[in-house]
């Protein structure tokens, strides 16, 4: 099997000849520094990975490091960025949206790594108003998209995201303000929450539209926003439930495979993400990277109705493990989640500071794992 072939029978529910074996997001960072500056598949490649190309153009994530500057903008919507440190280990950049009924402002900090806001954009309840009249929204151009989805070939599969700060519609909300607000406004003024959530639906679904004749094999949604470590399954239920699965729709409407995302909290939730219509779930954070249930239970609850990708803790095995430790997580994990297929092994999330060797070692062992 070639690598694309392994992944999407994997994505199937399927078994493929071996256990897939990848990575979420190979950070430029980690290229940078540990790969020579090679791009993500020549990495994949060189360590023997089963690639998952993740398409970044449009898409608008928040926290890639160069999304100080990357927001799009109209005559409706100027967002004018003002560099108060250009330092690369210490960004600093304020924002000032001019809109015809008022400014918007927000804050942003960052390093070689990532990025992170520091001031929200939603401070009163008429700011959403604003970002429903004049917030634009990307279209996608499909050319890129397929030039990109040819030179990945059977080395991999391509991803892509739904448009915004995050893929989710509370996720995205969680990036215009502050989380512990947003669960109280949930809680305090809940149709204000399903106001803006429905303002945010509508904008995805504009670039989902736009989406129509792209290559990807696979479309990621969701955010750690709405993980049972930050709000209760009653609230996700709520608040993530209507409106995710309103956006799988229209993504299986353009015959589009989903991914949910949610950074390993899905202790509660598991049925939650079978009903959303995903055909996926990620990352399956165990308990020592933050996750608050092991892969292998949650893989027990849901049983084979979704496809399932992570599993690995990429600090404490991947990036200090020993390869014998390394080797020993993916045989257990084989064993446990992927022991009917339908399981692709991966790095619960994004990884800096790990050795070559030590990745070459995580490829290896999968390699080992044969059906």
């Amino acid at each position: 099997m070639t690598s694309k072939e392994r992944l999407l029978a994997a994505l199937n529910r399927e078994k493929p000849d071996r256990l897939p074996v990848t990575v979420h997001q190979w950070q430029k960072y980690h290229l940078d520094t540990f790969m020579r500056g090679m791009d993500d598949l020549a990495a994949n490649r060189a360590v023997g990975f089963d690639a998952q190309i993740q398409y970044f153009e449009s898409m608008d994530q928040f926290w890639l490091t160069d999304a100080d500057f990357n927001k799009i903008g109209s005559p409706d919507w100027r967002d004018e960025a003002v560099v108060i440190s250009a330092d690369p280990d210490h960004r600093v950049v304020h924002h000032a949206i001019t809109t015809p009924r008022g400014l918007l402002t927000y804050k942003t900090e960052g390093d070689r790594r990532t990025t992170w806001i520091t001031e929200y954009l939603v401070k009163r309840d008429e700011d959403i108003d604003l970002i429903r009249d004049f917030m634009p929204v990307p279209r996608l151009d499909p050319a890129p998209v397929l030039r990109r989805y040819d030179e990945v070939g059977g080395h991999g599969i391509l991803r892509g995201f739904v448009w915004g700060d995050q893929a989710g519609c509370w996720q995205h909300a969680a990036c215009l303000m502050d989380i512990s607000e947003l669960i109280m406004a949930a809680i305090d003024k809940p149709d204000w929450v399903h106001a803006l959530l429905k303002i945010l639906l509508a904008k995805k679904l504009r670039f989902i539209e736009s989406m129509r004749g792209a290559r990807f094999d696979l479309i990621e949604t969701g955010g750690g926003s709405a993980s049972s470590t930050l709000i209760s399954p009653r609230m996700h239920e709520e608040f993530c439930l209507p409106y995710d699965r309103v956006m799988h729709d229209a993504l299986h409407d353009l015959g589009f495979k989903v991914i949910y995302h949610t950074c390993g909290g899905t202790f509660g939730i598991e049925d939650l993400i079978v009903r959303n219509g995903a055909d996926a779930s990620e990352t399956l954070a165990p308990l020592s990277i933050g996750g608050n249930q092991e892969p292998w239970e949650f893989k027990r609850k849901i049983g084979g109705r979704l496809a399932l990708i992570g599993g690995v803790d990429q600090f404490n095995v991947l990036t200090t493990g020993t390869p014998d430790h390394i080797r020993r997580t993916v045989r257990k994990l084989f064993e446990t989640v992927g022991d009917q297929g339908g399981y692709i092994c991966s790095a619960s999330d994004h990884f800096f500071d790990a050795p070559v060797e030590n990745l070459k070692a995580f490829a290896a062992a999968a390699h080992e794992c044969v059906y």
